[in-house]
């Protein structure tokens, strides 16, 4: 198997781990994604001003909690999801949810492509399929650096976003006047409270559940839980009030249209630009380690491939938006349900990665993905916080029961 500087076959050295701040920026440019601000524009049109605020900061505080578990985990062990998944799935039942999540990550990828090119292309006349290309090119090459690129990305990426697009709110809201205009809107067609918040958790939960694959570069296991709260209850919250202002300012949920229709045209570009390809070279970084999991590859290669694949197929993948994160949505949480639930029954297990055993398949933990699904679509309530529940509970009720002889190994931790 080859190993390269991704770590992709193995534990993130303790002399390769990074700070928190480094991290923190990192995380930062994942969740500021356009993405999110749609989805903050459904909710705004669709919920009270009261109601929106309560859906996205509960659903983005389960979404915290859950992205925290899987990266104190990750941090912890220096282990990237796929990698951790061979615990709790087997090694070759480790290769389904890394062909699920690596995927799905390079659907985002296309679809981040697309909604790059798409806008820029009736602002400026200029075709969109020689925008995809380029953009697509650009955003493949970046991530054959690996961590290090991302990290230097985000830096530019999350403060320019973070300015420019919160100056654009305020001059949006304020020449429709101001709080007080947005307050008194009522929805013309209301959204039902669950559905809200399982179209905010819904939003990032595919990356979320691969916040390993980050985050298993600190150098604190605890700090790793900051990192993920800050991105994803107080990143993809902005996003989402991003999105909402917007909405309900101009008729534009995604912070770059705005600008466009204020007259900004090159800050808009500038902020759409950094928006989209901090979160497209995450998602590609993550599917590189995902495919390398299952083929022993160099994970640096795959995620190049994947770029060009998404790319091709980006136009495709925006036009199917809607229907990819209802999907999502359901079959991604389990898994990282599952990832969870080992942990905290097995966690001596995971000490050494070089000297633990696997056995192939773990039928258990896909039996209880398969539920995880289940209790997502059957029972009523937040539609991705039930299948997370529902993965967690069937594995620690399954897995002791069938699965009798697990191994057992002393615990020594990667991470301090």
């Amino acid at each position: 198997m080859s190993q390269d500087n991704n770590y992709s076959q193995g534990p993130v050295p303790l002399a390769a781990r990074k700070g928190v701040i480094s991290l923190t920026f990192v995380m930062l440019g994942l969740t500021f994604f356009s993405a999110s601000m749609w989805t903050g524009g459904t909710l705004g049109t669709g919920l009270s001003y009261n109601d929106f605020f309560l859906a996205v900061l509960f659903g983005n505080l389960l979404l915290g909690i859950y992205t925290a578990f899987l990266g104190y985990i990750g941090a912890k062990t220096g282990l990237s999801t796929h990698l951790l998944a061979r615990y709790s799935f087997g090694i070759k039942g480790s290769w389904l949810p890394s062909l699920l999540l690596g995927g799905t990550q390079v659907g985002w990828f296309g679809v981040g492509v697309a909604m790059f090119a798409i806008p820029v292309s009736k602002a400026t006349g200029i075709d969109a399929n020689i925008l995809i290309a380029i953009s697509g090119l650009l955003m493949t090459v970046t991530i054959f650096f690996g961590i290090s690129a991302l990290t230097i990305l985000s830096v530019i990426a999350v403060p320019a976003i973070a300015i420019l697009g919160s100056y654009s709110v305020w001059l949006a809201v304020n020449d429709v006047g101001g709080l007080d205009h947005l307050k008194s809107i009522v929805p013309q067609n209301p959204l039902d409270f669950s559905t809200a918040l399982a179209l905010v958790v819904g939003s990032f939960v595919s990356a979320g559940t691969l916040i390993a694959d980050f985050v298993r570069f600190g150098r604190n296991a605890k700090a790793a839980v900051v990192v993920a709260m800050i991105a994803f209850f107080l990143g993809n919250s902005l996003m989402f009030v991003f999105g909402a202002a917007g909405a309900a300012a101009v008729g534009q949920a995604d912070i770059s249209d705005v600008m466009i229709a204020q007259g900004l045209l090159i800050p808009a570009i500038v902020v759409l630009g950094l928006n989209i390809w901090t979160t497209n070279d995450n998602a590609l970084y993550a599917s590189g380690l995902g495919f390398a999991n299952i083929t022993g590859l160099s994970s640096r290669g795959l995620s190049v491939a994947n770029g060009l694949i998404g790319t091709l197929c980006a136009l495709w993948l925006y036009n199917n938006f809607v229907g990819w994160l209802t999907f999502l949505s359901a079959a991604i949480p389990p898994i990282g349900g599952v990832i969870i639930a080992d942990y905290l029954m097995n966690h001596r297990r995971y000490g050494n990665f070089n000297t633990a055993k696997f056995i192939p398949v773990n039928w258990v933990a896909l039996l209880s993905v398969a539920l995880g699904i289940a209790a997502g679509h059957y029972i009523p309530g937040v539609v991705p916080v039930n299948a997370v529940l529902g993965g967690v509970v069937s594995y620690i009720i399954l897995n002791p029961l069938i699965n009798r002889g697990a191994v057992k190994s002393p615990e020594v931790s990667h991470a301090e």
